[in-house]
């Protein structure tokens, strides 16, 4: 029987990932009744930065071995650069590491340069992980067409010095160029929707739809107030903001959320919960302080938007919890369209918000009469080489999709980014939705 201290490096690192796993899980099943919740918010973030850790290690020993031990069986190794260089992919690979405990000690008003290299290291890591998975791929395919088998030569070794070099410039520029589209300010994409029933008198109604900002160690107070301005001058009659408004607790990031109560819109701003205002496990406390800034949180409820021109005329919105919470079993929240539709009847045009597609596509299964859904959560990928997982996993990815004969879902591509500071095969927006009534 093989013991543990036989097992590789790739091996171990699994198991350690499994074991944290497995203990995440016994403290949500034992401890999270018995701690205080500021204890169990800490407790349950460090499980969550450790898991992730001990699932890259996997990658970091193998990006170790092809750019560093790679080339030091080579003459490259007694070369006055071998030693940086050894040094740079470390402290490369350390920092990639280290980007998810920002979350728990480096979150403040404005994002420290520490996390917004660290996660930049991350966003790169991801990239050069991919393109050495690849390159790798294709030289073992290249192989086996050309029949070579395992023997070894003067081209092979070429070849697998290569490999990584290749990796590294691609990772390097792609990093660069994501860089530079994520510092742009989001794009201004202004879309026109048909909404069966909608009053003659709401035709034209503009609503500025937000989603993905992600406040938290690489987003604060200084893009926020970007965002308000660029919605503030679009003058909308309503804005919403459909989740992951924030990584971090309410009490640690205020002065960072106060450029939100500069948004005036006329008929109000509406808010739902995302799947990551609940890893903050302070949803109570966001709900209080957005209330603050006049902005009210839809809680698997309804209100009526009436027409300025007419008080007979109005439409049902609604929200509902993400579907995050039913999965940590955060108490007294969870999807629950039922209540959150009571008294919309289908006489009246309903418009839904709700941040993840997927549970777009559950609400339209109960209730096919919801004429649009306004969701979010996808990034559109956010980042090459992640836009494919996140187009199979979502049934709508982004932008407009027409679900029947009176019914609509716009999947908004974030408005900000999520702890990588980086687009590459997306773009971040403020969207712009005029309705129109038939």
């Amino acid at each position: 029987m093989i013991s543990f201290k036989q097992l590789p490096l790739e091996a171990k690192a699994a198991v350690a990932a499994g074991v944290v796993f497995f203990s995440m899980m016994l403290s949500r099943s034992y401890l999270a009744e018995k701690l205080d919740l500021r204890t169990w918010r800490w407790l349950l973030r460090l499980q969550m930065a450790l898991f992730a850790n001990a699932l890259m290690l996997i990658g970091s020993l193998h990006v170790w071995r092809s750019t560093v031990t790679t080339f030091s069986r080579s003459s490259a190794a007694s070369s006055l650069c071998f030693m940086p260089w050894k040094i740079a992919v470390f402290m490369f690979l350390a920092l990639a590491h280290s980007s998810f405990f920002t979350l728990l000690f480096l979150v403040a008003e404005e994002p420290y340069f520490f996390s917004l290299a660290a996660y930049t290291c991350l966003g790169a890591y991801i990239i050069l992980i991919f393109f050495l998975f690849t390159l790798g791929s294709v030289e073992q395919a290249y192989k086996f067409l050309a029949g070579r088998g395992t023997k070894a030569g003067t081209g092979n070794k070429n070849r697998t010095a290569i490999k990584p070099v290749l990796a590294v410039m691609l990772t390097v520029a792609l990093t660069v160029v994501g860089l530079l589209n994520a510092s742009q300010p989001p794009t201004v994409n202004s879309v026109e929707v048909p909404v069966h029933k909608l009053p003659s008198t709401m035709n034209n109604l503009k609503v500025v739809l937000l989603s993905d900002i992600h406040l938290g160690p690489t987003v604060g107070k200084t893009k926020l107030a970007m965002i308000v301005r660029m919605v503030k001058a679009l003058k909308p009659d309503i804005t919403v903001i459909v989740g992951d408004l924030t990584d971090s607790e309410a009490e640690i990031i205020r002065p960072a959320v106060e450029p939100l109560g500069d948004l005036n819109s006329p008929l109000g701003t509406y808010f739902v919960t995302g799947n990551h205002e609940y890893y903050t496990s302070d949803v109570s406390n966001w709900f209080e302080l957005l209330k603050s800034f006049n902005i009210r949180p839809l809680h698997n409820e309804n209100v009526k938007i009436v027409s300025p021109k007419s008080t007979d005329d109005w439409f049902c919105l609604a929200g509902v919890d993400d579907i995050e919470a039913d999965v940590l079993r955060y108490s007294g929240h969870g999807m629950d369209l039922k209540k959150a539709l009571r008294d919309c009847s289908n006489d009246h045009a309903i418009v839904l918000l709700a941040h993840q597609p997927i549970a777009a596509k559950w609400a339209l299964q109960e209730r096919p009469d919801i004429n649009l859904i306004l969701s979010g959560h996808t990034h559109g990928g956010q980042m090459f080489p992640l836009n494919a997982g996140a187009y199979f996993l979502n049934p709508f990815f982004v932008g407009l999709y027409e679900v029947g004969q009176n019914t609509f879902v716009y999947v908004s591509p974030g408005t900000m980014y999520f702890g990588i500071p980086m687009r590459l095969g997306s773009r971040a927006e403020i969207t712009e939705i005029i309705l129109r009534s038939p």
